[in-house]
């Protein structure tokens, strides 16, 4: 029987993989009157854990300030697991990461909007995101990583 060569690209599972919210000035902080500064930070992994499975997490970090003291601070990671076989390699690393933070990006703004309501705030919605965009400008700095550390040609 032959082997099926057919391109294969199946969303195993999404899930949160990790949550936290932290409020270490709380309560005198929430007595405050002046506008918090909001600080996103949003990250992007993927790791083979099979023969053609992959894990990809899409990570963001929320920090509230009022001057210089954290109102609260959220971490979430969200992660999902993907079937990838039979694809072309070149097409790889554009499908874990683009493709995938698409599909897993939705579930991570929810759950930290959530959180961050559930902490007694209101919600922070963390906006659209242009992973293409994200992914470029990763493997735009990760060549220029690379031209700098070659050794300059001998003269």
């Amino acid at each position: 029987m032959a082997e099926n060569k057919d391109p294969i690209f199946q969303i195993q599972r999404v899930y949160l993989k990790e949550a936290s919210l932290e409020q270490p000035n709380s309560p005198a902080i929430l007595l405050e009157q002046e506008q918090p500064t909001v600080d996103i930070q949003l990250g992007v992994n993927a790791a083979p854990v099979g023969e053609g499975v992959f894990e990809v997490m899409v990570t963001a970090t929320v920090q509230t300030k009022i001057k210089d003291k954290t109102v609260f601070l959220v971490e979430a990671t969200q992660a999902g697991i993907f079937e990838l076989r039979n694809l072309p390699q070149e097409q790889m690393g554009p499908i874990l990461g683009i493709a995938c933070p698409q599909i897993v990006y939705p579930y991570l703004r929810g759950n930290v909007a959530d959180l961050i309501q559930r902490g007694g705030f209101p919600p922070v919605h963390l906006s659209e995101i242009n992973f293409q965009a994200m992914y470029e400008q990763q493997q735009s700095a990760q060549a220029a990583q690379a031209a700098q550390a070659e050794p300059a040609p001998a003269q």
